[in-house]
């Protein structure tokens, strides 16, 4: 560009200022004065409100944006779109409303971005509803404390840190260590074990393949018709990244405000804060730490807060979140994972060693814990899993002794034996969640010893073959154990003597 154009420029953009002043227009109308990198800066709008829709004019139509900056003179918006289109002198608007997005069970079964707009190629989406993108969170008054449990189906989550309908509880880990493998899991439970919970899950910054993948799983698992997917990938603008998770949040609660159970889960918060730290630095936002700016911590407890169980007197519905973080070389104590961690209640952490050694999924009994517990635990669950997480913490400080080949007393070894055991029955392979029934057959097993003749390499053989009997000879007191009521003197009699026998076949 020529010194003379800029000059052209300016002279076009008095002009444009002049005239909205002369007019007493600049209230509600206002023009760009600058425009980069899908930030927009503007002259006028003296009634914007923050997150407020604005309307800019442009020689192809008009491009959308919201308001994020209010500063004395000017304006700083984020485009919706790239910023090509929208040039100084384009005359802006107000839209006369904030940020909305499309709400009801419409939205199910519908892969959509975080304005609603479908990605699926499946039609429009006709809602008869809008949810608005940034809400206050329930007060104190209409929450109620969590009380019902929201089966994960995996074994390990659901006897050691079990989740509750309404809890806030972290994923983190660091990448490729089997984080989204635990929230499909627990989304595949849901329409398994027909609780009802609707799914919502968001892809923030995630490749396309990766979520076109998750699609068909979700399809082929016949989970896609109780579930919406927001989904933003890695080309998409920061404004959209940043969106997504809020967007995802109206529409789950949705569900809440009218009595019914979702579960959203944050695919991950890390993207998310680098896409807030990119749009603040963009409007010249003071960095902070990281050159994180100083409101990320509210940027996500304004959204986790959302997440809550209702009082009876609003319908007792609930919203569950499972937000996803990435760590760096198993770093919990960085920026964003401790800002997630002091926001929820409770966190699933996940251990690259015990990946790499084939203990999947890879939770770690020590540094992991859910600050809800046993208030939303199952009675059946609790009551055969009471010294699993300490048995396993104990075994995992034991091994590392006895692998310098000291003398070890028999309590020690038998300890380490039952630890051993321990570990092989929570191993459980991906898209096979477990139900009730059989997390409390299989943990009373190996926790009460009657399995303790058989060898650990075994175990998963003689837990299949132990299930397998059961549900064939005795499918209505499994049934009944399926509930969730604490196991009778009759249930437990009878997993005693078909465990016995079943421990047999497996001896030397």
């Amino acid at each position: 560009m020529t010194e003379l154009s800029v000059v052209e420029i300016s002279k076009d953009l008095r002009s444009a200022i002049a005239n909205l002043e002369k007019s007493n227009g600049l209230e509600s109308t206002g023009v760009v004065i600058r425009v980069g990198d899908g930030i927009a800066w503007i002259h006028g709008l003296y009634n914007a409100a923050y997150s407020e829709v604005l309307e800019i004019e442009t020689d192809n139509g008009i491009i959308e944006a919201f308001v994020l900056n209010l500063m004395e003179d000017e304006i700083g918006a984020v485009l919706f779109g790239a910023d090509a289109q929208v040039s100084a002198g384009n005359t802006v608007r107000l839209k006369g409303s904030v940020l909305q997005v499309p709400i009801g069970p419409e939205l199910l079964g519908r892969v959509v971005d975080p304005l609603g707009r479908p990605l699926d190629g499946a039609g429009p989406i006709e809602t008869k509803q809008f949810g608005l993108i940034e809400r206050e969170a329930a007060g104190v008054m209409d929450r109620k404390s969590v009380h019902e449990p929201l089966m994960t189906g995996i074994m390990a989550i659901d006897s050691m840190f079990p989740i509750g309908r309404g809890q806030r509880e972290l994923i983190i880990g660091d990448r490729q260590t089997g984080k989204t493998a635990l929230a499909i899991d627990t989304m595949i439970n849901q329409a398994r074990q027909k609780t009802g919970v609707v799914n919502v899950y968001v892809a923030i910054g995630q490749k396309s393949s990766k979520v076109a993948r998750l699609v068909e799983r979700l399809k082929s698992e016949d989970v896609m018709d109780q579930t919406i997917v927001v989904a933003t990938s890695p080309s998409d603008p920061a404004s959209l990244l940043y969106l997504a998770p809020y967007a995802a949040t109206a529409m789950g609660e949705y569900f809440r405000d009218n009595s019914k159970h979702a579960l959203i889960i944050y695919d991950d918060l890390t993207k998310h804060a680098v896409a807030y730290r990119q749009m603040s630095l963009l409007l010249r936002r003071p960095p902070g730490r990281e050159a994180y700016p100083g409101d990320v911590f509210y940027l996500h407890s304004r959204l986790l807060e959302r997440s809550t169980k209702l009082s009876e007197e609003l319908g007792a519905g609930s919203l569950t979140a499972l937000p996803i973080i990435e760590t760096q070389a198993g770093d919990i104590s960085a920026y964003i994972p401790t800002n997630v961690i002091s926001i929820t209640d409770g966190q699933i952490f996940l251990e690259t060693d015990l990946f790499y050694q084939g203990i999947r999924p890879a939770i770690s009994a020590g540094l992991s814990v859910s600050r809800v517990g046993g208030a939303a635990q199952t009675k059946s669950v609790k009551s055969v899993s009471g010294s699993l997480k300490l048995g396993l913490s104990q075994f995992r400080e034991l091994a590392s002794f006895a692998q310098f080949g000291s003398d070890l007393d028999d309590a020690t070894k038998s300890q380490i034996d039952r630890g051993r055991r321990l570990t092989e029955l929570l191993k459980q392979p991906q898209y096979q969640p477990a139900s009730i029934w059989e997390q409390v057959v299989s943990i009373y097993t190996v926790t009460n010893g009657l399995f303790d003749e058989v060898a650990p390499k075994q175990i998963k053989d003689a837990q299949s073959s132990l299930l397998s009997r059961l549900w064939l000879e005795h499918k209505e007191e499994m049934r009944e154990l399926n509930k969730g009521d604490k196991p009778t003197e009759a249930h437990i009699k009878l997993i005693e003597k078909i465990a016995k026998a079943v421990s047999k076949g497996f001896e030397g």
